[in-house]
């Protein structure tokens, strides 16, 4: 008899992305040292999971200890202490000690300072990506597994979709992304599946009270926003968000190359931008290439809105003579004799 199915969707969603792992690990191996690349016996690659506790990231732990022996690869486990409720450094502990008992190794705990900047929730994102970046380098590590399930997508699509932020925010998770050290084997399972395969396994979890907590917005989405949309429209909103994210990932792929093509065509042979080039393309594709300036230019991506772009589009399409532009990082963006200067001030 083989295992109960959510376990055996677990265990398979992980498998698959163990031998994308093994994969890009054997191709870089092979570009990095051609020579040696066919005579010397091969490393065993080191993937850890970042494990809260709860029941996502518990499951994936657990897949990720049955299934990397099997396929050579060594398994360990971060836990990230956020300081954010009392006793949290016991509960990274707690931690620390399941993955150890899953056979996990190395396993360790975390522990960041987490700031105030762009709100609680990004301020603590923030503070255990760049954990999790700090413990990757130090470990060796050549994957980190996160336990984001095709609920979270959904969620982030919702949340992206009021922000009003254009297609790459519905695009929601990347299954990889950090240069290839972040994978999402769980998006395409939902949030009970990964419970489940807990709850037959015994696996202890921990249920975060943050995530039930009303103060942020992911948690009121969660347990109001969604359940009135599943109310309202009935089933199958999650998996429809989840669908939405993957296409709009797709097509926002495919605007990027089309903006990055396009940028050589749109300038002078200084190098500045022309407008009336400009002028010329699809919209969707003009703004990306006004990204692009911008962020070359020293404007942070994280802090350049889709409201910020918008404004310096204007001085293409709806030029009347008005000033600079300012956009964080001190940058301004200016149209003179018919060519738009983005440049730091």
């Amino acid at each position: 008899m083989g295992p109960h199915p959510a376990v055996a969707a677990i265990r398979l969603a992980v498998r698959r992305v163990l031998h994308d792992v093994l994969n890009d690990t054997t191709e870089h191996t092979s570009a990095s040292h051609p020579s040696h690349a066919s005579h010397e016996p091969p490393t065993a690659p080191l993937v850890l999971v970042a494990c809260s506790g709860g029941a996502d990231s518990m499951a994936l732990a657990s897949a990720l200890a049955f299934e990397a022996p099997k396929l050579g690869i060594r398994a360990g486990g971060v836990t990230v202490d956020h300081g954010l409720q009392d006793g949290s450094d016991t509960r990274a502990g707690e931690v620390v000690n399941r993955l150890a008992t899953l056979r996990l190794d190395p396993v360790e705990a975390v522990a960041v300072t987490v700031g105030r900047e762009g709100g609680p929730e990004a301020a603590a994102r923030d503070a255990r990506y760049a954990a999790l970046d700090a413990a990757a380098e130090r470990l060796g590590a050549a994957a980190v597994l996160l336990g984001h399930t095709r609920d979270d997508q959904a969620e982030t699509v919702l949340l992206g979709l009021a922000r009003g932020s254009g297609i790459r925010s519905l695009s929601g998770m990347a299954a990889v992304t950090g240069a290839g050290r972040y994978r999402r084997p769980f998006l395409h399972i939902d949030r009970q599946t990964a419970r489940k395969a807990c709850m037959v396994q015994s696996l202890p979890v921990w249920d975060d009270p943050h995530n039930t907590d009303p103060a942020y917005t992911r948690s009121r989405l969660r347990h109001d926003g969604l359940p009135a949309l599943e109310k309202a429209l009935g089933k199958g909103v999650v998996e429809a968000l989840a669908r939405t994210a993957q296409l709009s990932r797709d097509d926002a792929d495919a605007l990027d190359d089309w903006a990055a093509e396009a940028d050589a065509s749109v300038r002078d042979d200084a190098g500045l931008l022309v407008c009336a080039k400009l002028y010329a393309l699809p919209p969707a594709v003009r703004r990306r290439v006004l990204r692009r300036a911008a962020i070359a230019a020293g404007a942070p991506a994280g802090s350049l809105f889709a409201r910020h772009v918008e404004e310096v589009d204007r001085l293409i399409t709806g030029w009347r003579g008005q000033g600079a532009i300012n956009l964080p990082g001190r940058v301004e963006a200016q149209r003179q004799g018919g060519r738009l200067v983005i440049r730091q001030g």
